[in-house]
């Protein structure tokens, strides 16, 4: 059972301790002992998105960005443990699983609806606040790592916490999508080397969550309610075995036929649900087995560990897209060899499509042969 002990910061943001064991949680419910005493500023305004006509989508400017933090040692880390030499954003001395709300966050505080368009109108100079949320996730208090370095116990808490955080997050006001992920080395971009993730609480549908959603929608539609999309995928590619990574009784893991990264996993849950939290705890259990399994494959590949973004699909929160929507994760690297990174180039950055430099079947074969530590072959 994981335990759940609210707090706020010095500067007003939430902060949420997760612990499996009771003796953690009775000690961070000592509002004493974990008291944030940097005595932070008040926390600035929330940012703006701006409407871009030509393609429908919304724009965050978050100059306010470019101060954060990039890649500290150990005793300036803000993920850390807080100490004597190092007051971080974490007030305990220890902890398991922590989320609060980022300090730079690209959306939020506040809360609100974006506008539409009006009629006739190109919409052009539409300027609005940036409402929504965004949350940290330190999935343990170790410095450095990743979910996959994770002991099962530990990973286990983590999915509790995305659970917990998307039921929440979802009933805000204005969300329109909740987008739990991580960014794991330094060629994706991290610029803190703590084992962390990160939970985006939209106040829009952004623009690959929508064209995944109209297709699940479509395919639902056209087939009156009796299957989904993302099922059916599912069936084809277990049917056939030929890019199956895994398979459990709640869960499998296979290489997309279309994969559009030179590593490309999909994890998706067996049964129709529309995000983490809708999971049993049984089907968190596998979730948290097969996980790290295939963490452990991507990182058997190559000599050294391999940067990805591991990246929740859960369903929009707007009616329309919501009833056809289906969990799963999309794990991606542009790593493409031991020492070659695919780079977004023309065809991809300026027009989305797509070129892989790998075939899927080979990948799925690649990591089906990895023997993850303790583990025979499958």
């Amino acid at each position: 059972m994981t335990h759940m002990t609210p707090t706020c910061l010095s500067d007003g943001r939430e902060l949420i301790y997760f612990d499996a064991s009771p003796e953690a949680s009775a000690a961070h419910r000592d509002v004493s002992a974990v008291a944030d005493r940097r005595g932070l500023p008040p926390r600035g305004g929330t940012g703006d998105v701006r409407y871009d006509p030509l393609t429908g989508e919304w724009t965050a400017v978050a100059a306010h960005r470019q101060t954060r933090t990039h890649l500290p040692p150990a005793d300036q880390c803000p993920l850390c443990p807080s100490s004597s030499v190092n007051l971080s954003e974490i007030p305990a001395e220890d902890y398991e699983v922590v989320v609060f709300e980022n300090r730079f966050s690209s959306f939020g505080p506040d809360l609100g609806t974006l506008p539409g368009p009006e009629a006739g109108s190109t919409g052009w100079g539409t300027t609005t606040p940036a409402y929504g949320r965004c949350e940290v996730v330190a999935f343990d208090s170790s410095h450095e790592g990743s979910f996959g370095s994770l002991p099962p116990e530990r990973a286990r808490t983590v999915i509790d916490a995305w659970a917990q955080r998307t039921e929440a997050l979802s009933a805000l006001e204005g969300i329109r999508q909740v987008f739990p992920f991580e960014n794991r080395g330094a060629d994706i971009g991290v610029t803190l080397l703590h084992p962390h993730g990160q939970i985006y609480a939209y106040p829009f549908v952004p623009p690959r969550a929508a064209v995944m959603g109209q297709a699940a929608r479509r395919y639902f539609d056209a087939v009156d309610g009796r299957g989904t999309l993302m099922g059916s995928v599912l069936k084809a590619e277990r049917d056939s075995g030929e890019r199956m990574v895994l398979e459990g009784e709640h869960f499998s893991a296979y290489v997309p036929f279309a994969a559009r990264w030179p590593l490309e996993v999909h994890l998706v849950p067996h049964r129709h649900v529309p995000d983490l939290a809708a999971l049993t705890g049984g089907e968190r259990d596998e979730l948290t087995t097969l996980y790290l399994d295939l963490l452990a494959r991507v990182d058997g590949i190559y000599s050294t560990p391999t940067p990805y973004i591991s990246a929740w699909h859960q369903a929009p929160l707007v009616p329309e897209l919501r009833e056809s929507g289906y969990l799963h994760l999309q794990l991606t690297s542009p790593r493409r060899a031991e020492d070659k990174l695919k780079f977004l180039a023309g065809s991809e950055a300026a027009m989305g499509a797509f070129i892989n430099d790998t075939t899927p079947e080979k990948v799925a074969a690649t990591l089906r042969a990895v023997t993850p530590a303790g583990k025979e072959a499958q």
